[in-house]
């Protein structure tokens, strides 16, 4: 048994190869990640972040959760369809042409391959061309989607200050403004239940929620996972907190429909429903508050707010933050971009910075300049895009 159950590993995992889904995931952050670099030269003159940050610092918690959620689903016996596998992952490519990583949200990816999935049967009679679709677990589904927004309040939660990627925009008055946006993207290895292999079931209970016949094989999904909200009110790694904390309590109640739907199955579609719906609600009130409110990286009267710290810079490594203020640099007032450089060329290589943290209280900072160094010490600004002042 423990040789067959191997087996089926080892399949499973050689299967993940065979998945488009997992080579354009790959081609789809790099060409988001060009995508962004382009914008970020357009905007401040430079390349600030790498093409694979917003990959950064999920491997770990990707494979911990994948493999987690396997052994538990595995464990109960929740059995998919390899039709199941296929749509999905055809609509989450679909999904990905837009490069909006909130469309990667498990809610509209698996929402929507449940919509497809109802719809199939439906419309097979009318449409000669559609496949047929084998049997489908719709509870099962619905319970994935559950487990998957789990994971996304999760990555939200786990933002940090100088994790998010500046832009700037115009404002409703005209003016260019700074802008913060909240992205990441995962790929979590995600081993599924499915019909016809070598497993046998290993207990009366197993599997709990079966499709297909008496034995079962294992297949290596290459889930892909992203989330992505704008932010300008207020310090996007609080808003990601906030947002975290939404996004967990409709988890909840999604994973409860879900759960109920084994046993009453239309709550499966009401699991659907009220993800999509609770979502957007989420979203569009975080939208709508935060428009609402002044624009937190504009310029202050004490100084300059920091919109961006460039990596591996003078301002990375003195560990200052975005939203504070630069307010004197070598004991020069700095208002504008221009005073900030002329007080930095004042004392040759050696600057002591002073700034106003999220507070209010004043800090220093000091160190020298070294070659190669940028000759602004790697801060960014919000103001007119770099290509149209030139």
């Amino acid at each position: 048994m423990i040789q067959d159950w191997l087996l089926e590993v080892g399949k499973g995992i050689a299967k993940v190869f065979l998945n488009p889904l997992l080579y354009w995931a790959i081609a789809c952050i790099v060409l988001v990640g060009i995508k962004r670099i382009k914008e970020e030269r357009r905007n401040f003159g430079t390349k600030v972040y790498d093409v694979f940050t917003e990959w950064k610092d999920t491997w770990g918690f990707a494979i911990f959760i994948g493999l987690f959620f396997s052994v538990i689903t595995i464990g109960v016996g929740m059995v998919i369809s390899y039709e199941v596998i296929f749509v999905l992952s055809i609509v989450t490519i679909l999904v990905s042409l837009t490069s909006r990583f909130t469309l990667l949200s498990p809610t509209y990816t698996v929402g929507i391959t449940f919509v497809v999935l109802m719809l199939i049967p439906l419309l097979a009679s009318e449409i000669n061309w559609l496949p047929s679709v084998g049997e489908v677990n719709f509870s099962v589904i619905a319970i994935i989607l559950a487990l998957f927004l789990f994971v996304e309040a999760h990555f939200l939660s786990r933002i940090r200050q100088n994790e998010t990627f500046p832009g700037i925009v115009l404002g409703s008055r005209g003016t260019w403004i700074g802008r913060h946006m909240i992205k990441k993207f995962a790929i979590i290895p995600f081993f599924a239940l499915v019909p016809s292999g070598l497993i046998e079931p290993f207990a009366n209970y197993w599997p709990f929620l079966p499709i297909g016949g008496g034995d079962f094989a294992l297949v290596l999904i290459p889930f892909v996972l992203g989330t992505e909200f704008a932010v300008r009110g207020s310090l996007p790694h609080e808003a990601a907190h906030q947002l975290a904390m939404k996004l967990l309590g409709l988890a909840v109640i999604v994973f409860v429909i879900a759960v109920g739907s084994i046993f009453y199955s239309w709550l499966a579609v009401v699991t659907v429903v009220v993800a999509i719906l609770g979502r957007e609600f989420i979203h569009y009130r975080f939208r709508t508050k935060d428009q609402a409110k002044s624009p937190y990286f504009n310029h202050r009267n004490n100084g300059l707010t920091v919109l961006g710290v460039i990596p591996g810079s003078p301002a990375d490594r003195l560990n200052i933050l975005i939203g504070e203020v630069v307010s004197k640099v070598n004991g020069v007032k700095i208002h504008s971009e221009d005073d900030l450089y002329e007080a930095l060329q004042q004392t040759g290589s050696f600057f002591r910075v002073e700034l106003l943290d999220h507070r209010g209280e004043i800090r220093f900072v000091q160190s020298a300049l070294y070659e190669g160094d940028h000759h602004e010490l790697g801060l960014l600004f919000a103001g007119e895009p770099y290509r149209k002042t030139k």
